[in-house]
């Protein structure tokens, strides 16, 4: 009886500390994620190390996209201010669309102007060189430099700078839902676009027609897109709600139609304010 109460005794205390040690785990990364939001919200500024990649005058990757799912980023809202952001920032795709103000000085390097710029994260970088690694695209790297010295900053190839969080701003653009390819009658993959002041997107459902309003919890697939796997066949037309990291919701009725088609955007007339 003694040996089978100390072995049990001992199996709470693992089970306890494994708990301790998740719950301190989970504390961390939310402390960390609070600390983000606060020092953009206003706050003070944060040093980050800064790269850039694809081409000199581009939007990053060769297809204006990225691990987030974004296309077109050298068009607006994005106009090739874009960046990679290493997993503190990128966060497995819960940072994508977040806008953060970034700057260098002449004392991080002789060609930096001081000027504030706005990026949007699209990408991931995995390859960080500091705890906050913004691998910038070339427009936006050069942005930071004195007039007719962006060559010369993007020759430094890699330099300090500062950043802090802020608020997205997509004047006159409403929230889009664009249905992947690849999406069928049991498969529902939508990317979200567009979500205006936090920028990213943390839980979004779907309600298909005739469902008696209960909605259906989507999942993260990569990046900005979210799906659903049914067993069954799927009803249009599908209202989507979604909900921003302050908590925010939003619900777009019957935005995708019925005789919904992959590969198209589905744009809704509701923006977070």
């Amino acid at each position: 009886m003694a040996a089978a109460a100390l072995v049990a005794l001992l199996a709470v205390l693992v089970v306890m500390h494994s708990g301790a040690s998740g719950a301190q785990a989970a504390m961390n990364r939310t402390s960390a994620v609070r600390q983000l939001r606060s020092s953009g919200g206003g706050g003070g500024w944060q040093a980050a190390k800064a790269t850039w990649y694809g081409a000199p005058n581009g939007a990053g990757p060769n297809d204006n996209g990225g691990a987030c799912g974004f296309k077109n980023t050298n068009q607006y809202p994005f106009m090739s201010m874009t960046s990679c952001g290493n997993q503190p920032l990128f966060q497995d795709g819960k940072g994508c669309g977040a806008c953060y103000q970034i700057r260098c000085t002449a004392k991080n390097n002789p060609a930096c102007s001081g000027e504030v710029r706005t990026v949007m994260i699209t990408d991931m970088n995995y390859y960080p060189v500091a705890r906050y690694h913004f691998d910038l695209s070339g427009t936006a790297f050069g942005s930071m430099a004195r007039p007719g010295m962006n060559d010369r900053l993007r020759h430094a190839g890699i330099i300090d700078m500062q950043f802090r969080r802020v608020a997205c701003d997509h004047r006159g653009l409403t929230v889009n839902f664009h249905v992947e390819a690849g999406s069928n009658r049991n498969y529902l993959a939508v990317l979200v676009e567009y979500a205006n002041k936090a920028g990213t997107v943390v839980q979004m459902e779907v309600m298909e027609s005739g469902s008696g309003g209960q909605w259906m919890l989507m999942r993260r697939s990569w990046g900005s897109v979210w799906r659903l796997d049914s067993y069954r066949p799927l009803r249009g037309p599908f209202s989507m709600r979604i909900r921003s990291e302050s908590g925010s919701t939003l619900v777009a009725y019957n935005v995708i139609p019925a005789n919904w088609r992959p590969n198209t955007d589905y744009r809704s007339y509701v923006q977070f304010t």
